[in-house]
């Protein structure tokens, strides 16, 4: 795994806890593509080992607002064609579910995910790379869901979300989740979506708390899950 691309749709959602992982597993190059900014016809799909799409607080549907996300998902849905890497994170597993036909929309009754909480894995999540991640809590921070594209598998779910994670092919990951934010860094977080928090009713002292009590946990789940992925690759 020499470079990457990480697509990148706010500044403080970049690969965070990845960033490590991903140069302790040989890469030498790692650049960023800003979402909005820089031209995405100038990406060339298979010019890089591993394709990244990370987070954002903007909806997998949002063309007529946004219209570069249509140009993303074409990205996207060469990349999966090609059967190279691709790891996408948040609104990145929504932009592969909409890549592959399936329907992103908001979570029901308006309902936000936001915080700390442990998956139940599936049967099928339980024999892929996330079976690392049993009684692991993970963050949440989500008011879209995806549906699941045709013929694939959920690998994980919360209460409030039945689809967590799925895997078109043995080298694309979609996690609805992060496991890549580096909980020394929350504060960027809690800044960054202050309006967001506040209209949910989220507890901030508890948010930072978990993050806290739960970052060494991440870290080595980050290891365990997509650091495995990546020794199959």
């Amino acid at each position: 795994m020499r470079t990457v691309l990480a697509l990148r749709h706010l500044a403080f959602e970049d690969l965070g806890l990845l960033d490590p992982l991903l140069r302790a597993h040989g890469c030498q190059r790692i650049d960023y593509h800003e979402a909005g900014v820089d031209d995405t016809d100038r990406i060339d799909p298979a010019a890089v080992d591993l394709l990244v799409v990370l987070g954002g607080p903007i909806g997998a549907h949002d063309d007529a607002r946004y219209p570069w996300l249509a140009d993303e998902v074409r990205l996207v849905r060469e990349r999966l064609a090609s059967g190279r890497p691709l790891l996408g994170i948040c609104l990145g597993a929504q932009l592969m579910a909409r890549a592959l036909g399936a329907a992103v929309a908001p979570m029901a009754h308006g309902h936000k995910e936001i915080g700390f909480a442990p998956l139940q894995l599936t049967e099928a999540g339980r024999t892929s790379p996330l079976a690392a991640l049993q009684g692991q809590s993970v963050l949440h921070w989500h008011g879209d869901q995806f549906a699941l594209p045709t013929g694939l598998p959920s690998l994980a779910a919360t209460g409030p979300c039945p689809h967590q994670a799925f895997m078109p092919h043995p080298a694309a990951l979609a996690l609805q989740f992060h496991l890549e934010a580096d909980p020394r860094r929350i504060e960027q977080w809690l800044v960054g979506h202050a309006t967001e928090l506040s209209q949910a009713g989220v507890d901030i002292p508890a948010l930072r708390g978990d993050a806290a009590r739960h970052g060494a946990g991440l870290a080595a789940a980050l290891e365990r899950v997509v650091g495995a992925w990546l020794e199959r690759l």
